[in-house]
């Protein structure tokens, strides 16, 4: 096995071993750097829904209480307010979604799905926590959910949805009195979910990750071809050239021409002493032939 064979079979497994590392500790990173772009994202939607949640009791349900007697108006209600808000967002992007998921709501649209429904369970099982992150299937891949439970703390929810007969006549004609009460005071009733599509990042992620391998393996293509080229040029080369000269002075061919003892490096220095060397042999050999 030639020296450049060996140097390359080194040269590669070494290669072979950090790219490996290197592929897996940035695939990690980049997958981890898409989701927590996600969860920055579905946390936004979720203070946009506080927020218009908040501009709604504050500033648009005391000027419109008094109308409440001759007409209910949903808009009024602050969660009707922020999933009508986040609903003309879904036109524009389908695939996030807000929803205000209701055990037992007045809208039958607020009604939770399945896994709403789980969701909202294990707030009520488990009332210190504030917040669940988890991920599900949809229809366009995976998708990113954060949950934040509904929990009546303010007394005047209380009025629309204790009892049938304490709600606002207004609002029982729009919505009937089946649903949306029974209610009780500091009770989960809900949660506010947003939905935020993954596909989208991960893809980011993966083209990223492939596009950093790509020009990893350029890069050591590149090194690999140069440090082929300086071993052939500084090493390779000029052993080779003493070998050859060595045979021939083994044979008595002193013919061969001297090495250059330019330079201080192991080859400058192995060519000097090969010279001395061959000078010596020479010498004795004269010296026998005489």
């Amino acid at each position: 096995m030639g020296l450049r064979l060996k140097f390359n079979l080194v040269l590669v497994l070494v290669f072979l071993a950090g790219f490996l590392a290197a592929g897996a500790v940035s695939r990690q990173l980049l997958q981890d750097n898409a989701r927590d772009e996600v969860v920055r994202n579905a946390r936004l939607m979720m203070e946009t829904a506080g927020a218009v949640r908040n501009y709604t009791i504050t500033q648009v349900q005391p000027h419109l209480l008094k109308q409440l007697e001759e007409v209910f108006l949903p808009q009024t209600v602050p969660a009707y307010a922020a999933t009508e808000t986040l609903n003309q967002l879904q036109k524009n992007y389908p695939e996030y979604s807000y929803k205000e998921a209701v055990l037992n709501p007045t809208n039958p649209r607020d009604r939770t799905a399945d896994w709403e429904a789980d969701v909202v369970n294990q707030f009520r099982q488990h009332e210190g926590v504030r917040e669940i992150v988890g991920e599900r299937p949809s229809l366009t891949g995976r998708s990113l959910y954060i949950a934040k439970p509904i929990q009546i703390t303010n007394g005047a929810c209380l009025q629309c949805h204790s009892v049938a007969t304490a709600a606002p006549p207004t609002m029982l004609k729009i919505y009937g009195a089946a649903n949306g009460f029974g209610w009780k005071h500091n009770e989960i009733v809900g949660a506010q979910v947003v939905s935020v599509p993954m596909e989208v990042p991960l893809a980011h992620a993966d083209r990223a990750f492939t596009a950093f391998m790509a020009s990893l393996a350029a890069v050591f293509g590149v090194v690999f071809i140069v440090l082929n080229v300086m071993l052939s040029w500084l090493i390779v080369r000029p052993i080779r050239r003493m070998s050859l000269a060595a045979d021939g002075i083994s044979t008595g061919d002193f013919n061969q021409p001297e090495f250059s003892e330019k330079g201080g490096d192991e080859v400058a220095v192995l060519g000097s002493s090969f010279n001395r060397m061959r000078r010596s042999l020479e010498k004795a050999m004269q010296m026998i032939d005489d």
